[in-house]
Protein backbone atom coordinates (compact mmCIF):
# COMPACT_ATOMS: atom_id res chain seq x y z
CA UNK A 1 0.00 0.00 0.00
CA UNK A 2 0.97 3.72 -0.34
CA UNK A 3 0.40 6.84 1.81
CA UNK A 4 -2.18 8.36 -0.17
CA UNK A 5 -4.37 4.76 -0.15
CA UNK A 6 -4.60 5.70 4.07
CA UNK A 7 -5.76 9.26 3.34
CA UNK A 8 -8.12 8.43 0.31
CA UNK A 9 -9.83 5.30 1.57
CA UNK A 10 -11.72 4.81 4.13
CA UNK A 11 -9.70 3.20 6.50
CA UNK A 12 -11.07 1.29 9.82
CA UNK A 13 -9.50 1.91 13.32
CA UNK A 14 -6.70 -1.01 14.16
CA UNK A 15 -6.49 -1.94 10.57
CA UNK A 16 -3.06 -3.56 9.93
CA UNK A 17 -1.07 -1.79 7.33
CA UNK A 18 2.26 -2.16 5.51
CA UNK A 19 4.25 0.33 3.57
CA UNK A 20 7.88 1.31 2.86
CA UNK A 21 8.28 5.27 3.15
CA UNK A 22 11.49 7.80 3.95
CA UNK A 23 11.99 9.31 7.19
CA UNK A 24 11.24 13.23 7.32
CA UNK A 25 11.98 13.68 10.69
CA UNK A 26 13.00 11.17 13.49
CA UNK A 27 12.57 12.33 17.72
CA UNK A 28 11.99 11.07 21.06
CA UNK A 29 13.48 9.05 23.67
CA UNK A 30 14.77 6.00 25.12
CA UNK A 31 10.61 4.48 25.52
CA UNK A 32 8.99 5.88 22.66
CA UNK A 33 9.81 7.50 18.87
CA UNK A 34 7.92 9.91 16.80
CA UNK A 35 8.83 9.35 13.15
CA UNK A 36 7.40 11.98 10.20
CA UNK A 37 7.47 9.83 7.48
CA UNK A 38 6.49 10.28 3.49
CA UNK A 39 6.43 7.72 0.69
CA UNK A 40 5.95 10.76 -2.21
CA UNK A 41 2.52 9.55 -2.79
CA UNK A 42 1.14 12.17 -1.36
CA UNK A 43 1.90 16.10 -0.14
CA UNK A 44 1.11 15.11 3.43
CA UNK A 45 3.18 13.17 6.24
CA UNK A 46 2.30 10.78 8.36
CA UNK A 47 3.10 10.22 12.15
CA UNK A 48 4.56 6.77 13.11
CA UNK A 49 4.27 6.07 16.69
CA UNK A 50 7.01 3.00 17.74
CA UNK A 51 6.94 2.21 21.62
CA UNK A 52 9.77 0.49 22.84
CA UNK A 53 7.76 -2.81 24.55
CA UNK A 54 7.28 -3.37 20.59
CA UNK A 55 9.90 -2.59 18.45
CA UNK A 56 13.13 -4.56 19.32
CA UNK A 57 14.93 -2.89 17.20
CA UNK A 58 13.94 0.85 18.39
CA UNK A 59 17.91 1.92 19.46
CA UNK A 60 18.60 1.73 15.97
CA UNK A 61 15.77 3.37 14.53
CA UNK A 62 15.95 6.27 16.72
CA UNK A 63 19.58 7.04 15.59
CA UNK A 64 18.09 7.07 11.53
CA UNK A 65 18.88 10.13 9.24
CA UNK A 66 16.55 12.23 7.08
CA UNK A 67 15.69 10.17 4.24
CA UNK A 68 16.67 6.93 5.20
CA UNK A 69 13.98 4.18 4.29
CA UNK A 70 11.57 2.05 6.26
CA UNK A 71 8.89 -0.40 5.89
CA UNK A 72 6.62 -0.78 8.24
CA UNK A 73 3.66 -2.92 9.61
CA UNK A 74 1.48 -1.52 12.38
CA UNK A 75 -2.02 0.03 12.83
CA UNK A 76 -4.08 2.87 12.22
CA UNK A 77 -5.06 4.82 14.91
CA UNK A 78 -7.65 7.50 14.78
CA UNK A 79 -6.86 10.35 15.96
CA UNK A 80 -10.01 12.92 15.44
CA UNK A 81 -9.05 15.31 18.20
CA UNK A 82 -5.58 15.92 16.46
CA UNK A 83 -4.64 17.96 13.53
CA UNK A 84 -3.86 14.41 11.42
CA UNK A 85 -7.04 12.15 11.04
CA UNK A 86 -5.02 9.37 12.08
CA UNK A 87 -1.25 8.07 13.16
CA UNK A 88 0.08 4.65 12.91
CA UNK A 89 1.42 2.65 15.65
CA UNK A 90 4.11 0.71 14.25
CA UNK A 91 4.23 -3.54 15.20
CA UNK A 92 7.74 -3.94 13.34
CA UNK A 93 10.10 -2.02 11.48
CA UNK A 94 12.60 -2.94 9.30
CA UNK A 95 15.30 -0.63 7.93
CA UNK A 96 15.89 -1.49 4.38
CA UNK A 97 18.23 1.61 4.03
CA UNK A 98 20.44 4.11 6.14
CA UNK A 99 21.13 7.35 4.96
CA UNK A 100 25.09 8.34 5.70
CA UNK A 101 24.95 12.02 5.55
CA UNK A 102 22.73 14.68 6.13
CA UNK A 103 20.77 16.07 4.14
CA UNK A 104 21.84 19.63 2.94
CA UNK A 105 18.44 20.70 3.40
CA UNK A 106 18.40 20.21 7.11
CA UNK A 107 17.36 23.74 8.39
CA UNK A 108 13.69 24.48 8.15
CA UNK A 109 13.66 27.35 6.59
CA UNK A 110 16.08 27.72 3.53
CA UNK A 111 16.17 30.71 0.81
CA UNK A 112 15.10 29.87 -2.74
CA UNK A 113 17.95 31.34 -3.84
CA UNK A 114 19.78 28.17 -1.78
CA UNK A 115 16.96 26.01 -2.90
CA UNK A 116 17.99 26.53 -6.61
CA UNK A 117 21.42 25.89 -5.80
CA UNK A 118 20.13 22.45 -4.64
CA UNK A 119 17.67 22.05 -7.64
CA UNK A 120 18.50 18.10 -7.71
CA UNK A 121 17.09 17.42 -4.05
CA UNK A 122 14.53 21.03 -3.21
CA UNK A 123 11.88 18.63 -3.67
CA UNK A 124 12.60 17.26 -0.50
CA UNK A 125 11.20 20.32 1.24
CA UNK A 126 7.05 20.90 1.66
CA UNK A 127 7.21 24.43 -0.34
CA UNK A 128 8.60 23.40 -3.74
CA UNK A 129 6.95 19.82 -3.03
CA UNK A 130 3.73 21.20 -3.55
CA UNK A 131 4.82 23.43 -6.06
CA UNK A 132 5.74 20.72 -8.38
CA UNK A 133 2.78 18.24 -7.60
CA UNK A 134 0.73 21.35 -8.41
CA UNK A 135 3.08 21.78 -11.55
CA UNK A 136 1.80 17.90 -12.70
CA UNK A 137 -1.63 18.81 -12.06
CA UNK A 138 -1.81 21.50 -13.82
CA UNK A 139 -0.52 19.68 -17.05
CA UNK A 140 -2.89 16.90 -16.39
CA UNK A 141 -5.53 19.35 -16.74
CA UNK A 142 -4.42 21.58 -19.65
CA UNK A 143 -4.65 18.10 -21.64
CA UNK A 144 -7.78 16.83 -20.20
CA UNK A 145 -9.65 20.78 -21.16
CA UNK A 146 -8.28 19.94 -24.57
CA UNK A 147 -9.40 16.70 -24.79
CA UNK A 148 -12.64 17.33 -23.67
CA UNK A 149 -13.18 19.75 -26.18
CA UNK A 150 -11.75 17.75 -29.29
CA UNK A 151 -8.53 19.57 -29.59
CA UNK A 152 -5.85 17.11 -31.14
CA UNK A 153 -2.72 16.98 -29.46
CA UNK A 154 0.57 18.16 -32.01
CA UNK A 155 4.12 17.25 -31.23
CA UNK A 156 5.88 20.59 -33.51
CA UNK A 157 9.56 20.46 -34.17
CA UNK A 158 11.96 21.56 -31.88
CA UNK A 159 14.74 22.04 -34.21
CA UNK A 160 13.73 24.30 -36.73
CA UNK A 161 14.75 27.35 -39.24
CA UNK A 162 12.10 29.36 -38.30
CA UNK A 163 11.95 32.46 -35.89
CA UNK A 164 8.32 32.56 -35.34
CA UNK A 165 8.64 35.83 -33.27
CA UNK A 166 11.08 37.39 -35.18
CA UNK A 167 13.26 38.40 -32.78
CA UNK A 168 16.30 36.79 -33.34
CA UNK A 169 16.74 35.45 -29.65
CA UNK A 170 17.16 31.86 -30.99
CA UNK A 171 19.98 29.44 -29.88
CA UNK A 172 21.57 27.65 -32.75
CA UNK A 173 22.05 23.99 -33.66
CA UNK A 174 25.30 22.99 -34.57
CA UNK A 175 27.79 19.82 -34.90
CA UNK A 176 31.12 19.39 -35.69
CA UNK A 177 32.85 18.11 -38.50
CA UNK A 178 35.65 15.42 -38.46
CA UNK A 179 38.38 17.86 -37.02
CA UNK A 180 36.03 19.30 -34.53
CA UNK A 181 35.04 22.99 -36.33
CA UNK A 182 31.69 23.81 -36.02
CA UNK A 183 29.14 23.17 -39.28
CA UNK A 184 25.91 23.78 -40.60
CA UNK A 185 26.29 20.59 -43.00
CA UNK A 186 23.99 18.15 -40.75
CA UNK A 187 20.63 20.01 -42.08
CA UNK A 188 22.83 21.69 -45.00
CA UNK A 189 20.90 24.98 -43.54
CA UNK A 190 20.62 27.51 -40.79
CA UNK A 191 19.28 25.24 -37.73
CA UNK A 192 17.86 26.42 -34.15
CA UNK A 193 15.87 25.45 -31.09
CA UNK A 194 12.12 26.61 -31.56
CA UNK A 195 10.46 29.40 -29.98
CA UNK A 196 7.27 28.67 -31.00
CA UNK A 197 5.18 25.63 -32.06
CA UNK A 198 2.38 28.34 -33.49
CA UNK A 199 3.61 28.52 -37.00
CA UNK A 200 4.05 24.60 -37.63
CA UNK A 201 0.06 24.31 -35.98
CA UNK A 202 -1.57 26.56 -37.99
CA UNK A 203 -1.07 24.28 -41.28
CA UNK A 204 -3.09 21.58 -39.30
CA UNK A 205 -5.32 23.74 -37.92
CA UNK A 206 -6.79 24.45 -41.43
CA UNK A 207 -7.55 20.98 -41.95
CA UNK A 208 -7.41 19.37 -38.10
CA UNK A 209 -9.82 22.12 -37.25
CA UNK A 210 -8.82 22.58 -33.30
CA UNK A 211 -5.23 21.62 -32.45
CA UNK A 212 -2.71 22.25 -29.61
CA UNK A 213 0.99 21.91 -29.08
CA UNK A 214 2.50 21.65 -24.98
CA UNK A 215 6.22 21.22 -25.02
CA UNK A 216 9.51 22.91 -24.51
CA UNK A 217 10.36 26.20 -26.42
CA UNK A 218 13.83 27.99 -26.00
CA UNK A 219 14.76 32.06 -25.89
CA UNK A 220 18.55 33.03 -26.17
CA UNK A 221 17.67 36.01 -24.30
CA UNK A 222 20.86 37.30 -22.24
CA UNK A 223 18.60 38.17 -19.19
CA UNK A 224 18.50 37.36 -15.31
CA UNK A 225 14.93 38.92 -14.57
CA UNK A 226 12.26 37.23 -12.04
CA UNK A 227 9.88 35.94 -15.12
CA UNK A 228 12.22 34.78 -18.09
CA UNK A 229 14.26 31.77 -18.53
CA UNK A 230 16.40 30.35 -21.77
CA UNK A 231 14.24 26.78 -21.67
CA UNK A 232 10.65 26.95 -20.70
CA UNK A 233 7.14 25.22 -21.44
CA UNK A 234 4.38 26.80 -23.88
CA UNK A 235 0.80 25.90 -24.57
CA UNK A 236 0.11 26.63 -27.97
CA UNK A 237 -4.01 26.04 -29.29
CA UNK A 238 -4.70 27.22 -32.52
CA UNK A 239 -8.60 27.19 -33.85
CA UNK A 240 -9.67 27.34 -37.55
CA UNK A 241 -12.59 29.54 -37.70
CA UNK A 242 -12.57 31.41 -34.68
CA UNK A 243 -11.78 35.25 -34.83
CA UNK A 244 -9.98 37.36 -31.93
CA UNK A 245 -13.65 37.47 -29.59
CA UNK A 246 -13.96 33.50 -30.04
CA UNK A 247 -9.98 33.39 -28.47
CA UNK A 248 -11.14 36.11 -26.31
CA UNK A 249 -14.14 33.52 -24.54
CA UNK A 250 -11.93 30.25 -25.39
CA UNK A 251 -8.81 31.70 -23.38
CA UNK A 252 -10.79 32.76 -20.18
CA UNK A 253 -12.85 29.12 -20.24
CA UNK A 254 -9.80 27.78 -20.85
CA UNK A 255 -7.66 29.20 -17.88
CA UNK A 256 -10.84 28.90 -15.26
CA UNK A 257 -10.94 25.46 -16.01
CA UNK A 258 -7.21 24.57 -15.18
CA UNK A 259 -7.89 26.73 -11.69
CA UNK A 260 -11.15 24.70 -10.77
CA UNK A 261 -9.06 21.58 -11.41
CA UNK A 262 -6.67 22.43 -9.23
CA UNK A 263 -8.95 23.90 -6.43
CA UNK A 264 -10.94 20.88 -6.40
CA UNK A 265 -7.98 18.41 -7.09
CA UNK A 266 -5.37 20.04 -5.44
CA UNK A 267 -6.63 21.07 -1.80
CA UNK A 268 -3.45 19.91 0.20
CA UNK A 269 -1.33 21.78 -1.35
CA UNK A 270 -2.71 25.12 -1.80
CA UNK A 271 -3.75 25.43 1.76
CA UNK A 272 -0.34 25.02 2.34
CA UNK A 273 1.01 27.41 0.18
CA UNK A 274 -2.10 29.84 1.04
CA UNK A 275 -0.77 29.44 5.06
CA UNK A 276 2.64 30.35 3.44
CA UNK A 277 0.81 33.52 1.71
CA UNK A 278 -2.03 34.91 2.93
CA UNK A 279 -4.65 35.26 0.18
CA UNK A 280 -3.84 32.64 -2.76
CA UNK A 281 -7.08 30.46 -2.64
CA UNK A 282 -9.38 33.77 -2.28
CA UNK A 283 -7.20 35.08 -5.47
CA UNK A 284 -8.07 31.82 -7.28
CA UNK A 285 -11.55 31.65 -6.24
CA UNK A 286 -12.02 35.32 -7.62
CA UNK A 287 -10.66 34.34 -10.62
CA UNK A 288 -13.11 31.78 -11.40
CA UNK A 289 -15.89 33.58 -10.43
CA UNK A 290 -15.68 36.69 -12.32
CA UNK A 291 -15.94 37.99 -15.50
CA UNK A 292 -12.74 39.37 -17.21
CA UNK A 293 -12.40 42.58 -17.85
CA UNK A 294 -11.69 43.76 -22.10
CA UNK A 295 -10.07 46.81 -23.25
CA UNK A 296 -8.54 48.30 -25.90
CA UNK A 297 -4.38 49.07 -25.77
CA UNK A 298 -6.02 52.72 -26.47
CA UNK A 299 -8.40 52.64 -23.30
CA UNK A 300 -5.38 51.03 -21.04
CA UNK A 301 -3.47 53.73 -22.02
CA UNK A 302 -6.02 56.42 -21.07
CA UNK A 303 -6.23 54.87 -18.22
CA UNK A 304 -2.75 54.77 -16.94
CA UNK A 305 -2.56 58.41 -18.38
CA UNK A 306 -5.45 59.50 -15.85
CA UNK A 307 -3.88 57.57 -12.80
CA UNK A 308 -0.85 59.06 -13.65
CA UNK A 309 -2.57 62.53 -13.53
CA UNK A 310 -3.80 61.62 -10.34
CA UNK A 311 -0.28 60.46 -8.58
CA UNK A 312 0.20 57.07 -9.41
CA UNK A 313 3.81 57.07 -9.52
CA UNK A 314 5.58 54.93 -12.84
CA UNK A 315 9.23 54.80 -13.91
CA UNK A 316 8.21 54.72 -17.12
CA UNK A 317 5.41 57.23 -17.63
CA UNK A 318 5.50 57.85 -21.87
CA UNK A 319 2.29 56.93 -22.39
CA UNK A 320 2.35 57.75 -26.46
CA UNK A 321 0.29 55.17 -28.71
CA UNK A 322 3.05 52.76 -29.84
CA UNK A 323 4.73 52.07 -26.55
CA UNK A 324 5.33 48.89 -25.39
CA UNK A 325 3.42 48.32 -21.90
CA UNK A 326 5.80 47.53 -19.69
CA UNK A 327 5.53 45.31 -16.17
CA UNK A 328 4.87 47.84 -13.62
CA UNK A 329 1.17 48.88 -16.55
CA UNK A 330 0.26 45.55 -16.56
CA UNK A 331 0.36 45.29 -12.61
CA UNK A 332 -1.27 48.40 -12.20
CA UNK A 333 -3.86 47.43 -14.82
CA UNK A 334 -5.04 44.81 -13.15
CA UNK A 335 -4.13 45.24 -9.58
CA UNK A 336 -5.11 48.86 -8.69
CA UNK A 337 -7.84 49.97 -11.52
CA UNK A 338 -9.57 46.70 -12.17
CA UNK A 339 -8.56 44.46 -9.95
CA UNK A 340 -9.17 41.24 -12.18
CA UNK A 341 -7.63 39.95 -15.10
CA UNK A 342 -7.70 42.17 -18.06
CA UNK A 343 -7.59 41.39 -21.80
CA UNK A 344 -5.97 44.04 -23.49
CA UNK A 345 -6.85 44.29 -27.36
CA UNK A 346 -5.76 46.06 -30.66
CA UNK A 347 -2.34 46.64 -30.03
CA UNK A 348 0.08 48.61 -32.71
CA UNK A 349 1.17 46.61 -35.66
CA UNK A 350 4.70 48.06 -34.78
CA UNK A 351 5.60 46.30 -31.63
CA UNK A 352 3.52 42.77 -32.33
CA UNK A 353 4.59 39.41 -34.76
CA UNK A 354 4.16 40.01 -38.35
CA UNK A 355 1.81 36.89 -38.34
CA UNK A 356 -1.15 39.29 -37.09
CA UNK A 357 -4.21 39.86 -38.45
CA UNK A 358 -4.07 43.72 -39.38
CA UNK A 359 -7.37 45.98 -38.63
CA UNK A 360 -8.68 48.09 -41.24
CA UNK A 361 -7.22 50.72 -39.58
CA UNK A 362 -3.78 50.11 -40.43
CA UNK A 363 -2.60 50.84 -37.38
CA UNK A 364 -3.28 48.14 -35.18
CA UNK A 365 -3.54 44.16 -35.07
CA UNK A 366 -6.48 42.16 -34.09
CA UNK A 367 -4.15 41.08 -30.86
CA UNK A 368 -4.55 40.21 -27.45
CA UNK A 369 -2.21 40.10 -24.04
CA UNK A 370 -4.10 38.53 -21.11
CA UNK A 371 -3.00 40.10 -18.02
CA UNK A 372 -3.60 39.08 -14.59
CA UNK A 373 -2.70 40.30 -11.27
CA UNK A 374 0.96 39.52 -9.74
CA UNK A 375 2.51 38.23 -13.13
CA UNK A 376 1.48 40.91 -16.14
CA UNK A 377 1.00 38.65 -18.79
CA UNK A 378 -0.01 35.25 -18.60
CA UNK A 379 -1.50 34.82 -22.32
CA UNK A 380 -0.51 36.41 -25.71
CA UNK A 381 -2.40 35.85 -28.91
CA UNK A 382 -4.48 37.20 -31.82
CA UNK A 383 -6.61 36.33 -34.93
CA UNK A 384 -4.16 35.21 -37.73
CA UNK A 385 -3.42 37.05 -41.04
CA UNK A 386 -5.09 35.40 -43.76
CA UNK A 387 -4.20 37.63 -46.83
CA UNK A 388 -1.35 36.95 -48.68
CA UNK A 389 0.06 40.24 -49.65
CA UNK A 390 -0.97 42.01 -46.13
CA UNK A 391 1.64 39.22 -44.66
CA UNK A 392 4.12 39.20 -47.03
CA UNK A 393 4.54 43.25 -46.88
CA UNK A 394 4.42 42.90 -43.57
CA UNK A 395 7.51 40.45 -43.45
CA UNK A 396 9.43 43.02 -45.79
CA UNK A 397 9.00 45.80 -43.51
CA UNK A 398 9.91 43.63 -40.30
CA UNK A 399 13.30 42.36 -42.52
CA UNK A 400 11.83 39.03 -41.98
CA UNK A 401 13.10 36.08 -44.65
CA UNK A 402 10.50 35.37 -46.85
CA UNK A 403 12.27 32.67 -48.31
CA UNK A 404 12.89 30.68 -45.14
CA UNK A 405 8.87 31.30 -44.27
CA UNK A 406 7.85 30.61 -48.09
CA UNK A 407 6.10 27.63 -46.64
CA UNK A 408 4.22 29.43 -44.14
CA UNK A 409 3.31 32.62 -46.27
CA UNK A 410 2.14 30.05 -49.24
CA UNK A 411 -0.79 28.47 -46.94
CA UNK A 412 -2.49 31.76 -47.78
CA UNK A 413 -2.64 31.32 -51.37
CA UNK A 414 -4.07 27.03 -50.87
CA UNK A 415 -7.57 27.89 -48.97
CA UNK A 416 -6.38 29.37 -45.79
CA UNK A 417 -9.08 30.85 -44.07
CA UNK A 418 -9.92 32.61 -40.62
CA UNK A 419 -7.38 31.22 -37.61
CA UNK A 420 -6.55 32.16 -34.23
CA UNK A 421 -4.83 31.18 -31.30
CA UNK A 422 -2.39 31.80 -28.61
CA UNK A 423 0.69 31.01 -26.22
CA UNK A 424 0.65 30.82 -22.80
CA UNK A 425 3.90 30.30 -20.81
CA UNK A 426 3.63 27.31 -18.42
CA UNK A 427 5.97 28.76 -15.52
CA UNK A 428 4.02 32.12 -15.95
CA UNK A 429 0.72 29.32 -15.10
CA UNK A 430 2.47 28.25 -12.22
CA UNK A 431 4.08 30.87 -10.56
CA UNK A 432 0.42 32.08 -10.86
CA UNK A 433 -1.15 29.39 -9.40
CA UNK A 434 0.99 29.69 -6.64
CA UNK A 435 1.58 32.90 -5.53
CA UNK A 436 5.59 32.16 -6.87
CA UNK A 437 7.54 34.81 -7.04
CA UNK A 438 10.70 33.43 -9.32
CA UNK A 439 9.92 31.83 -12.72
CA UNK A 440 12.99 29.84 -11.89
CA UNK A 441 11.13 28.31 -8.68
CA UNK A 442 8.72 26.40 -10.46
CA UNK A 443 10.18 24.07 -13.23
CA UNK A 444 12.43 21.04 -11.63
CA UNK A 445 15.65 22.29 -13.11
CA UNK A 446 15.76 25.89 -14.12
CA UNK A 447 17.78 27.21 -17.19
CA UNK A 448 19.35 30.85 -18.04
CA UNK A 449 21.90 33.10 -18.76
CA UNK A 450 25.30 31.89 -16.79
CA UNK A 451 23.70 28.78 -15.50
CA UNK A 452 23.59 25.49 -16.65
CA UNK A 453 23.58 23.24 -13.53
CA UNK A 454 22.93 19.42 -13.48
Amino acid sequence: MQLKDFFTKKMKDNEIVEFKSFIKLNRGNKKIVFLIVNDGSIFLDCQVVLKVEKIHNLDEVKNLKKNSVVKIIGKIKMTPEKPQPFEIEAETIEILKECLSDSPLQKKDQTMEFLRKNAHIRSETKIMNAIFRIRSASAFAIHKYFNENNYLYLNTPIITQNDAEGAGETFFVNTEDSKGNLTTDFFDSKATLTVSGQLHAEPFAQTLNKVYTFGPTFRAENSNTTKHMAEFWMVEPEISFFDIKDILIMSEEFLKYVINYLLKNNVFELEYLDNKNQGLLNKLKKIVSEKFKVITYKSALEELKNAHKKGANFEFSNFEFGIDLQSEHEKFLTEEIFKKPVFVIDFPKKIKSFYMKQNDDNQTVSAFDLLVPGIGELIGGSQREDDFDKIFNRCKELKISTKELEWYLNLRKNGYYMSSGFGLGFERLIMFVTNTNNIKDVIPYPRYSKNLQF
